[in-house]
């Protein structure tokens, strides 16, 4: 009994010992060939399934100047994870309604944190579809500030500036594609100024 008891161990033994060998090999044979691509989920070449928030901004003409600020904010690869996320997705049209200068203001290196402020202030951390919205509603977002939600005639606005227009389902949450850029500090009327 005690024979047949330590032969699978044997056999699954030199199994594993013989898969590390192969992965040894075949990996010294190819390790001039391996170019290693830094990010996260980003990086995953995926045409098939559904895209995530980042891939929904990318793929919309739209959004060019939220995508090339997410990019100059570094939240890619933490706008590309699991989530869930709701993005809530100024257009471009919106971008300009901001006074001369700001986007051009916000995108230098040294306005970074206040870039990375706006942008986590047009995000929550779940998956909240249009008819989740309810008028009066208050939500929390990725900065630490609240939205308000208005609902009337059926249209839906954040901190009544802001229309939602239309929403995108995405693999890791809902981008809502609104009409006018969010401002964290509507208190602070040198806010936008100050770019």
């Amino acid at each position: 009994m005690k024979k047949y008891f330590n032969l699978p161990i044997i056999a699954l033994v030199l199994f594993i010992s013989g898969c590390n060998n192969e992965k040894k090999q075949s990996s010294d044979s190819n390790n001039a060939d391996v170019t290693v691509t830094a990010g996260g989920q980003e990086n995953v070449k995926d045409d098939v399934s559904q895209k995530d928030v980042v891939k929904v901004a990318i793929g919309s003409p739209d959004h060019t100047t939220l995508v090339a600020a997410v990019k100059q904010a570094e939240l890619v690869t933490a706008l590309s994870n699991a989530g869930p996320f709701t993005v809530f997705a100024p257009t471009n049209a919106a971008f300009d309604k901001l006074p001369a200068g700001t986007v051009d203001g916000l995108m230098k290196d040294d306005k970074k944190p206040d870039l990375q402020d706006i942008l986590q202030y047009h995000v929550t951390t779940s998956a909240l579809k249009a008819e989740f919205f309810t008028d009066g509603m208050n939500i929390g977002m990725v900065n630490g500030g609240n939205v308000t939600v208005s609902v009337k005639d059926g249209k839906i606005m954040l901190n009544g500036t802001a229309t939602i227009v239309a929403s995108v389902p995405a693999s890791n949450g809902m981008v809502h594609v609104i009409d006018a850029v969010l401002l964290p500090r509507l208190n602070d009327s040198s806010f936008v100024e100050r770019f």
